[in-house]
C-alpha cells in the first residue's frame, strides 16, 4: 500500500505541471493568432492616428467601442477623455489594468509605411503641430484590447472583476490625477490590485522587465521667479542683478544631491531654462528659472523641494533683496509621485512570468535615468498593491550593435522612435493575462 501511495504521489508531481504548461501554450497560441488576425491592424490604426494629451477623443471612442464589443460595461469621459471598462465574472478580487493613450507633438521621421502624418492644435502653444506616438502608447492600448479580448473569451480561466482603464494625458503628468479627481474609485470601486506596463526601446523585444523597487521616479516641475532691481548696465551698483542671483542659485542647487542626499539615495535637480533681460546694457528686474526635480521616495522629494526653496530665498537675502522681493518658488501641478512596486507582488509575478514565459524572457533591470510616470496617482492615496513592469521592444541584434559601438538605440520621444510591434504587443498581452489569472484564480 505504501508503494502504491508513493507511486501516486510521484505521479501527481509529474502530472501537475502539465496543465500549467498547457495553459501557457494555449495563451501563447491564442495571442499569436489574435495578433495576426486583429491586433496588428489595430496597432497600425493607432500608430497612424495619434492625438495629443487631453484631446484623445477619437482614440478614446475607438477604445470604448473595442471594449464594449467584448462585453465590458464601458464609461466614457472620465476625467476628461478617460475610459473605464468593467467586466464581472463571479466572486473574487477586482484587478485594474491601465494603458495610456496620448501622443506627442513630434514630426515622425521613422520612414515606416504606417508612419503618422497626423496634425493637431496644441493646447499649450495654440499652434497646429505634427503628432506622433513617440513613446509607445500605441503598443499599450493595443495590448489592452488584446487582453480584453482574451479575458472575455476565456471566463473559465478566472473569477472576479476586471477593470480596464484607458488613461489620457500621461505625457503631461495629468491624466491619472484627473481621473482620480473625477471620483474614480467611488464611482467604479477600488481595485485590490493594479497593473500597468511600458514598452521600452532599451530592452530586448518581448522580454518582461520587473523590479521590486521603484521602476520610475517621481517628478516635479519647479519655477523660481527672481525679483531684481533694474538698472543701467554701466551702473550695477544702482540695482540688484537677477542674473547674478539666479546664477548663484543654479550653482548652489548642485549641492542638494551631492551634499544633502545619502549617496545611495538617488535624486536629480536640473535647471532646464534660465530667462532674463532684453538688451546688452540693461540690468533686468526679473529672471525665471525652470527646474525638473526627480526622486524615488517621498522623503527625498521633500528634501529636494525644501532645499530649493531655502537656497532660492536665502540667495536673495545674500544679495540684499528686501523680504518682499525674495525669490518665489512654485511647484507645478504637473507633478507625479515615484512609481514604487509592491515588493511581494513583484516577486510573485516575477516567479509566475519566469515559469510561464521562460527564464530567458524575464529580467530585473533598473533604468539608468530618472523618467517619471503618473500611474502612482492611482495607487498611492489610497494605497493599492501594484506592479508597473516593462516590455522590451527592440531586436537583440540592434541592441548588440549599439553596445559594440554601432548606431545608438533610438530614444523615446525621438522623431525616429520605433519598437517592433508584434513581440511588444504579444508579450504585453501574455504577461498581463498570466498576471490576471494568477490574481483572479477560478473559484
Amino acid at each position: 500500500m505504501k508503494q502504491l501511495a508513493l507511486i501516486a504521489a510521484l505521479a501527481c508531481l509529474l502530472i501537475d505541471p502539465l496543465p500549467a504548461a498547457a495553459q501557457a501554450s494555449r495563451i501563447n497560441q491564442a495571442v499569436k493568432t489574435d495578433y495576426h488576425a486583429y491586433l496588428k491592424a489595430l496597432f497600425v490604426h493607432f500608430h497612424k492616428t495619434p492625438e495629443l494629451s487631453l484631446q484623445e477623443h477619437q482614440t478614446a471612442a475607438r477604445m470604448a467601442k473595442e471594449l464594449r464589443n467584448k462585453g465590458f460595461e464601458v464609461s466614457e469621459g472620465v476625467g476628461g477623455t478617460g475610459v473605464v471598462a468593467i467586466i464581472k465574472n463571479g466572486t473574487g478580487p477586482m484587478v485594474m489594468v491601465r494603458a495610456d493613450m496620448d501622443g506627442l507633438p513630434i514630426l515622425e521621421k521613422t520612414g515606416l509605411p504606417y508612419a503618422s502624418t497626423a496634425t493637431q492644435k496644441d493646447l499649450m502653444s495654440s499652434n497646429v503641430v505634427p503628432v506622433m506616438h513617440a513613446c509607445g502608447h500605441d503598443v499599450h492600448i493595443t495590448s489592452l484590447v488584446g487582453t480584453a479580448r482574451y479575458m472575455s473569451a476565456h471566463k473559465d480561466d478566472w473569477s472576479g472583476t476586471l477593470m480596464l482603464i484607458v488613461q489620457p494625458a500621461e505625457e503631461r503628468g495629468m491624466g491619472a490625477r484627473m481621473m482620480m479627481e473625477d471620483n474614480l474609485w467611488t464611482r467604479f470601486g477600488k481595485p485590490d490590485y493594479a497593473l500597468a506596463f511600458h514598452v521600452s526601446s532599451l530592452v530586448e523585444e518581448g522580454k518582461v522587465n520587473i523590479v521590486e523597487g521603484a521602476p520610475y521616479a517621481g517628478s516635479d516641475s519647479v519655477d523660481i521667479t527672481i525679483h531684481g532691481i533694474g538698472a543701467h548696465g554701466a551702473h550695477p551698483h544702482a540695482g540688484k542683478d537677477p542674473v547674478v542671483i539666479g546664477s548663484q542659485i543654479v550653482v548652489a542647487l548642485q549641492t542638494l544631491v551631492s551634499r544633502e542626499l545619502p549617496p545611495r539615495d538617488p535624486g536629480v535637480v536640473t535647471v532646464g531654462s534660465f530667462h532674463s533681460g532684453s538688451k546688452h546694457n540693461i540690468i533686468s528686474d526679473k529672471a525665471i528659472l525652470q527646474l525638473t526635480v526627480r526622486n524615488t521616495s517621498p522623503g527625498t522629494r521633500k528634501t529636494l523641494l525644501d532645499g530649493i526653496r531655502r537656497i532660492a530665498e536665502n540667495m536673495g537675502r545674500v544679495a540684499g533683496l528686501p523680504e518682499d522681493k525674495l525669490p518665489e518658488v512654485t511647484v507645478s501641478q504637473e507633478s507625479t509621485p515615484p512609481t514604487v512596486n509592491d515588493e511581494g507582488l513583484a516577486r510573485r509575478l516575477k516567479t509566475l512570468w519566469t515559469e510561464k514565459l521562460g527564464e530567458d524572457m524575464v529580467i530585473s533591470e533598473y533604468s539608468k535615468g530618472m523618467g517619471a510616470e503618473d500611474f502612482p496617482y492611482f495607487t498611492t492615496e489610497p494605497a493599492i498593491r501594484s506592479v508597473y513592469f516593462g516590455i522590451g521592444g527592440t531586436p537583440k541584434a540592434v541592441l548588440d550593435a549599439a553596445a559594440a559601438g554601432g548606431p545608438p538605440v533610438t530614444s523615446h520621444h525621438s522623431p525616429i522612435f520605433q519598437v517592433t510591434p508584434e513581440p511588444s504587443v504579444r508579450s504585453g498581452v501574455e504577461a498581463t493575462i498570466h498576471a490576471l489569472i494568477e490574481l483572479m484564480p477560478k473559484q
